[in-house]
């Protein structure tokens, strides 16, 4: 007798379910996604135990006749495509015919619904696959779906569920997913508009009887962001930046985070391509690669992107739960999303906004904990400075003698100079360049039309060499000068084969190093941007990057870091003392060089302060 065997429908269903159906929220998504496609404006969630007891959606959508609904929770029964040519266009969100049938096989599920033209609704149930039969009953328009006891006569998937808190942390993650793609959105011409079905969605989420979310259809995407997630930020408005794009058919809208806002994961990256959630590694590479430079290698950017383009250029038949879609061209749409998103923050000025503590009263939180007024601290502190430093010498410290003309060329220790300010950047603020001082050999405060800002000396410098270093070698090149005396390095065999793999970049970056023995190369010329770096410290830091592989996969990513490593070898350093007209070429270049506000690994490298700020701090406010 054969070992082979044909499954029962029932068995094939619980197997699919495996696929679809992962946990509560898999549920919640499925049951919202047909909501949608059945044209409903109004969706309500309703859950008991983390979704354990009780998963309930009800819509106001089009509804199903007694015919449709006795034949909907059979295995690849759908509304939504007939033949095989659909599915080159896919528009709606659920096609497959898998997941009523899906959920079906897993739990006990009562259906409620009624459609336009009909008088009275029906009504089916199911248990675990088995179907029982088509009723009458009183419904409103639309559909109902209960589905009670998930993986109920499955013990051995219901244990793997985890805590009502956690089951509950997932289906608000699916409600938020569905709640901002379908919101309105930017159309091509810049203006918030979008299909009925978009525009007058209105979303309602309620567990344990209590109502955690009651979303307007009216809402609009930064309203949803701030009742979805409270904690992201105190205001939508100054926290992001809206940047659009059209061409080739696809249309991308964005709201782009500023790095004051950002996370120490990607949880806050949403994707959405015509209104579906998705996952694309394309996508997160063009998304972090926007935010080069302007972000800390352990910190994620706040993103919500929506892209729009015709259904026939991307294919969502790959998974069963439809979060991941293969494009026909994924390279344009890689390059499009990142010029959009690049382009909006590069031209934006990111300077930090300090936010001073409330000071409170006189008396203060420190005379409230035992200890001196805040303001008498402030006092203190002053008193302090002036022991320390006689009045003449404060005066010259805080700027008040007379202004020191800077010489025709750079002070060596900030030779780079920059031809030209990009004519899309136009910083927030005019430093007034004659009032500054620096602090402890590291930073610089300088008075700005309207307050003040601290600046890193060490970031602020980094960053200038740095995109000076980059506009350079995209052009010309750069100029490297020959060393009186060859610099030498002994090498292991595998850095000779390094260096060999690596001999356009290491040109590039203007060093010329030739054979000076068996396991010995010389270092004969050396940039001039460079001079103050040491030749062969430069060049073991470099072989040891790019032996580690820390410069990433792509030859854009591999000469970005070693332009970072080169800026950060060739700036001036904390504790470095200047002198005035050092400091006021470096302030020069805040008017002058791209995205100034960041250092190359992403550290701010100013921080403002308002002078209405301050009058509040010394109450004269």
């Amino acid at each position: 007798m054969g070992r082979i065997v044909a499954l029962d429908q029932n068995m094939i269903n619980m197997i699919a379910a495996g696929e679809v159906i992962e946990r509560p929220a898999s549920v919640v998504k499925e049951l919202m996604e047909n909501s949608i496609d059945a044209e409903a404006t109004q969706i309500t969630v309703s859950v008991e135990d983390g979704g354990r007891k009780l998963i309930s959606v009800s819509d106001n959508g089009s509804g199903m006749d007694a015919e449709d609904l006795s034949r909907a929770f059979e295995p690849h029964t759908t509304s939504k495509i007939k033949t095989s040519s659909d599915l080159l266009g896919i528009s709606t969100l659920g096609f497959r015919g898998e997941a009523l049938a899906s959920i079906g096989s897993i739990a006990s599920v009562r259906v409620v619904s009624r459609v336009v033209d009909s008088a009275q609704a029906n009504c089916m149930e199911i248990d675990c696959g088995d179907k029982g039969t088509v009723t009458p009953c009183s419904g409103d328009i639309g559909t109902t779906i209960e589905v009670r006891d998930i993986f109920y006569k499955l013990p051995a998937r219901r244990k793997f569920l985890r805590t009502t808190n956690t089951e509950m942390g997932h289906i608000s993650e699916q409600f938020a997913r569905i709640a901002l793609g379908y919101c309105p959105v930017m159309d091509s011409s810049g203006n918030e508009s979008s299909d009925a079905i978009r525009k007058g969605l209105s979303l309602t989420l309620i567990h344990n009887g209590r109502e955690l979310y009651r979303l307007s259809g009216a809402l609009s995407l930064e309203q949803r962001i701030h009742s979805l997630f409270a904690t992201l930020s105190d205001d939508p408005s100054q926290d992001f930046l809206k940047s659009q794009s059209n061409e080739k058919g696809t249309h991308i809208f964005a709201l782009l985070g500023k790095p004051v806002i950002s996370r120490t994961n990607n949880k806050f990256q949403y994707i959405f391509l015509n209104g579906r959630f998705i996952r694309d590694r394309f996508i997160s590479h063009a998304v972090k690669e926007a935010y080069r430079g302007l972000l800390e290698p352990n910190r994620f950017p706040v993103v919500f992107l929506f892209i729009r383009m015709p259904n026939e250029d991307f294919d969502v038949n790959v998974h069963p739960t439809k979060t991941e879609v293969r494009f026909f061209n994924s390279n344009l749409v890689h390059s499009q999303i990142l010029g959009c998103l690049r382009e909006k923050l590069l031209g934006t000025n990111l300077d930090i906004h300090a936010k001073l503590p409330d000071m409170g009263g006189l008396s203060g939180a420190g005379a409230m904990a035992g200890g001196p007024p805040r303001s008498e601290k402030i006092a203190d502190a002053m008193a302090e400075f002036f022991k320390r430093h006689k009045p003449s010498q404060a005066q010259q410290q805080f700027g008040f003698r007379a202004e020191k003309k800077s010489p025709g060329a750079s002070p060596p220790a900030l030779r780079p100079t920059v031809e030209g300010r990009p004519h899309h950047y136009e910083p927030e603020h005019s430093i007034t360049v004659r009032k500054f001082i620096q602090i402890h050999d590291s930073f610089i405060v300088a008075q700005t039309d309207d307050g003040f800002v601290i600046i890193d000396q060490h970031a602020l410098h980094e960053r200038v060499i740095y995109e000076t270093l980059r506009k350079r070698i995209s052009t010309e090149g750069l100029q490297s000068q020959r060393l009186l005396m060859p610099a030498s390095i002994e090498l292991t065999k595998s850095q000779m084969s390094i260096i060999e793999a690596n001999t356009d970049l290491i040109e590039k970056l203007g060093i010329e190093i030739v054979p000076f023995g068996p396991n010995t190369m010389a270092v004969q010329s050396f940039p001039m941007m460079l001079a103050e770096s040491d030749p062969i410290d430069f060049m073991q830091d470099l072989l040891d990057m790019l032996e580690g592989g820390e410069a990433g996969p792509g030859g854009e990513e591999l000469l970005d870091a070693v332009l970072n490593m080169a800026a950060c070898k060739a700036a001036i350093k904390a504790g470095q003392r200047l002198d005035d007209s050092e400091i006021e070429h470096l302030l020069a270049y805040i008017e002058s060089t791209e995205c100034v506000s960041r250092c190359p690994h992403g550290r701010p490298t100013t921080i403002q302060f308002s002078i209405s700020d301050l009058e509040k701090q010394f109450k004269r406010t």
